[in-house]
């Protein structure tokens, strides 16, 4: 006869998995895209987003799975293991949503106003906006553990904030800047508060 009492530890530990599956699978999609980039007749990293162009706009989903190569491919790789796989504890959902608004909305901001001529890829845009939704989340959710947390990543990731600024050349810090700002407005949206209504008092 089963045990009850290892459900919940069971349930645990196949959450763990299929996060950890979810995370290493899209890992698994960028590293693929590297190695067939390799191949003389494929030039994936034409598919970036090319600010202003009409073409470039399919490269706000493309971008976060193509890289200048397998140095800028491992650089990414770790963070966005970490990162991403924190903002999972919020749950699948949770992680697709900030996903797809830090992707579109960070991509977004890359099209409107980076330089023009310019082909922006990687996956730190998405980072970056996994590290503004963990910094933002306590304060909107005015959570104690996730303000906590927030410091947490703060000291182990806070030396990335760096990259929001114009410092280094051939990197895209336009992509970390509003992949950043998107991740907060992720956490805007998902966890503010609505001020409750008047109560409306006879007399």
């Amino acid at each position: 006869m089963p045990d009850p009492a290892g459900t919940p530890a069971r349930s645990l530990i196949g959450t763990i998995k299929a996060h950890a599956n979810l995370l290493l699978s899209l890992l698994g999609i960028m590293w693929a895209m590297e190695i067939l980039d390799l191949l003389p007749f494929i030039h994936f990293d034409r598919f970036g987003i090319r600010p202003r162009s009409i073409a470039g706009l399919a490269g706000i989903f493309f971008t976060p799975f193509l890289h200048d190569g397998f140095g800028h491919l491992l650089a990414n790789s770790v963070p966005f293991v970490i990162l991403g796989g924190i903002v999972l504890l919020g749950g699948l959902a949770m992680f697709w949503r900030v996903t797809l608004i830090v992707t579109v909305a960070g991509g977004l901001g890359v099209w409107l106003l980076a330089g023009t001529h310019t082909n922006h890829i990687g996956a730190s845009g998405l980072i970056f906006g996994y590290l503004g939704f963990l910094l933002a989340r306590g304060i909107f959710e005015k959570s104690a553990r996730w303000l906590a947390a927030a410091v947490a990543i703060l000291l182990a990731y806070g030396g990335l904030l760096f990259g929001v600024l114009p410092i280094h050349a051939g990197v895209s810090w336009q992509g970390h800047l509003f992949g950043f700002l998107a991740g907060v407005g992720a956490a805007w949206l998902l966890f503010r508060r609505q001020n409750p209504l008047p109560q409306n008092i006879g007399n």
